[in-house]
């Protein structure tokens, strides 16, 4: 089966597990504070044993290289996401107004934009990214993921912090407490056995892995029962929730794919560049809006 068939298939399982994870919290299998500790699970124990188990690899120089090139493609992703955001979102939108039966435009202040900026330039690479990759390309895509969960959270910590704060919360202490994640120290262990060629002993690898196999259907279980607690109507009401997922997961995603694809590299490291790429914002952008207090203008334009 060629490449793209292999992809589809996948997909498919996927939306089926989403499905599935929809049921669970309509028949009250699987309720909001289950889905939450199942969350942490994924997060805190799921997610980095998938990182360490796809470092647990013979070294080769094409995949040191392949890690390196999507170290920039990650880089490259977020200065795009980053020029794009700043480009088209701004402070003061024109909106559609009627006098007298007359439709006019107005400039009016835009009160959510850190937060629609926010949820174009940060993707949840981690929730959904690794299992979507894994699902695809298995653990030598997520070996490549690495990078751009490396980069997402430096370019979190450091520009996203200062976007949504004003500047007044960013110091380089508390951007290194926050970089010392579970996936980030996966990362840095496991990219210290690979490179070193440490191998940890069947057992524990066998361990490992057997909690890594269920990255996947976890996550999309998951993100099935949040889909279930939604109201769908509601948000499918907000004209802006459309312009910044179509920026978010088609506008960006395709100028990359126009820009990386004119560059040699392996089709796995160039799908999983825009699989990232692509990937939507999850609770990044919530989680940092309930922090900076902007979260009720963005519930009632996005969530509701």
């Amino acid at each position: 089966m060629s490449l793209a068939g292999i992809t589809f298939q996948q997909i498919l399982v996927i939306f089926m597990i989403i499905l599935i994870g929809i049921i669970c919290y309509k028949t009250k299998l699987i309720d909001e504070k289950t889905n939450s500790k199942l969350s942490n699970i994924l997060l805190m124990l799921v997610n980095p044993m998938v990182i360490f188990v796809s470092y647990q690899r013979e070294f080769s120089k094409d995949l040191l290289e392949g890690l390196l090139i999507s170290l920039i493609l990650s880089t490259v992703t977020h200065l795009m996401s980053i020029f794009i955001s700043y480009l088209v979102i701004r402070r003061k939108r024109r909106t559609k107004i009627y006098n007298n039966g007359k439709k006019l435009k107005e400039l009016i202040a835009n009160k959510d934009v850190e937060v629609e900026r926010i949820n174009i330039i940060y993707a949840n690479v981690g929730f959904m990214g690794i299992p979507l990759v894994n699902g695809i390309f298995g653990t030598e895509g997520v070996f490549y993921v690495t990078a751009s969960i490396t980069m997402f959270n430096i370019f979190l910590w450091t520009h996203g912090v200062i976007m949504m704060s004003g500047s007044r919360e960013f110091s380089l202490k508390s951007m290194l407490k926050k970089l010392l994640s579970p996936s980030i120290i996966a990362i840095a262990i496991g990219l210290t056995f690979f490179l070193l060629q440490i191998r940890v002993p069947d057992t524990i690898y066998q361990a490992f892995n057997h909690i890594a196999s269920i990255n996947t259907p976890f996550a999309m279980l998951i993100a099935g029962v949040t889909i279930g607690k939604t109201n769908i109507l509601k948000l499918l009401t907000r004209y802006r929730v459309y312009f910044i997922a179509f920026l978010k997961l088609l506008f960006i995603p395709s100028i990359l794919l126009l820009i990386y694809s004119r560059f040699p590299m392996s089709e796995v490291v160039l799908i999983t560049a825009l699989i990232m790429a692509a990937a939507p914002s999850a609770t990044t952008g919530i989680l940092f809006s309930i922090k900076y207090e902007k979260m009720l203008y963005y519930q009632q334009k996005f969530l509701q």
